[in-house]
């Protein structure tokens, strides 16, 4: 199985290596996608009786992670359309998506998870979580699951609940009114409307939001940014993962956050390279190809930097955003991935694998 990154992770993460398959399989490279071809396979194998898919293969106890599964599927969809096998690991797929189908406390049609069960093993997302239901919704999509798929857009463009008395019939959605991004999350009567890089990315790649919301989205991010840059919490011109930053004083501040997550770290508002890649990605499936090549040619500095100073590119874990140091482990295998995918995004003026999804 292949490392996670190059010293610091020789463990083989699930969610990373299947997130890397968006750059390999628009590599090119055949020694890439033998590899992905070993790692579905040997995640299969492993796959619990239920249908899930574990967060370390090698530790088949090492369970609960609320975006392993969805993340198979959407590799295996993505390695069937690169390969032509349209029957690759059919019995593993079948076995997930009904994993998938429990997945939803309302018996519908979004998913719902624990807290700190997706990427952000610092960071609490309750209930139905933005990143994790545009996974569901791409996947579907990739396997022409149209009218499951319709289903969750539905139920996810309906608006947050704002009142604190819910209706017994009052159902959940991501909408946030005047504001044109999707929230973090939401659970009955609760939401967090912080900004989410990566799920609101998928989004825009996937076409649960439209071109025009894309770009009023994007147009929004950027003027953020802006503000955070003149205000000293922003010293990178990418965006971070998360916005604004919790503080101490939040309600939603955790007192592990004080050495695992402060302001501007880790998932608290960090700049993670892979992320970068999807929003370029998705700038691109906008329409905004000046602004991604713009934010590639940012994004190429930020990968030189690295712990070690010998190595001529880090693709770092992430990066502080109040001075764009590199924290966490060099040569990270969806920094890598994903730089990739986002260079072949921004040279062919195309976004490969989500651009069907949004004609939909």
């Amino acid at each position: 199985m292949p490392r996670t990154a190059g010293w610091g992770y020789p463990e083989p993460y699930t969610r990373d290596l299947m997130l890397s398959i968006l750059g390999i399989a628009t590599s090119g490279s055949q020694p890439l996608m033998d590899s992905m071809r070993k790692t579905l396979k040997v995640l299969a194998k492993n796959q619990t009786e239920k249908g899930h898919i574990t967060s370390l293969v090698h530790d088949r106890e090492d369970r609960g992670a609320s975006d392993t599964t969805p993340l198979f599927l959407l590799a295996i969809g993505i390695f069937r359309k690169v390969t032509g096998e349209q029957d690759f690991l059919e019995e593993s797929v079948q076995r997930a998506m009904t994993w998938m189908e429990y997945q939803s406390p309302s018996d519908r049609f979004l998913v719902a998870q624990l807290p700190t069960s997706d990427w952000r093993d610092e960071q609490w997302v309750l209930g139905y979580g933005l990143y994790v239901n545009t996974l569901v919704y791409s996947y579907l999509r990739m396997f022409g699951n149209h009218d499951r798929a319709d289903r969750v857009r539905h139920d996810m463009k309906r608006f947050t609940i704002s009142s604190s008395t819910q209706k017994h019939h009052a159902l959940e959605g991501f909408v946030v009114k005047h504001k044109p991004y999707f929230a973090f999350w939401a659970y009955k009567v609760y939401n967090s409307e912080s900004f989410d890089l990566l799920g609101n990315s998928i989004a825009i790649l996937s076409g649960l939001a439209p071109v025009t919301r894309a770009n009023e989205m994007i147009t929004w991010i950027e003027e953020e940014c802006a503000a955070m840059k003149k205000s000293g919490d922003l010293a990178v011109d990418l965006p971070p993962n998360f916005f604004p930053f919790t503080h101490p004083e939040d309600p939603d501040w955790m007192p592990r956050y004080e050495e695992f997550n402060k302001p501007g770290d880790y998932h608290n508002g960090g700049i993670w390279p892979f992320i970068e890649g999807f929003y370029i990605s998705a700038l691109v499936a906008a329409g905004r190809l000046d602004l991604a090549r713009k934010k590639l040619f940012v994004l190429t500095d930020l990968i030189t930097l690295s712990q070690n100073e010998d190595l001529e590119f880090g693709f770092n874990e992430w990066h502080k955003a109040q001075d764009g140091t590199t924290h966490g482990q060099d040569w990270q295998t969806w920094s890598a991935a994903l730089y990739l995918y986002a260079v072949k995004c921004v040279e062919d003026g195309k976004t490969p694998f989500f651009d069907e999804m949004r004609t939909h």
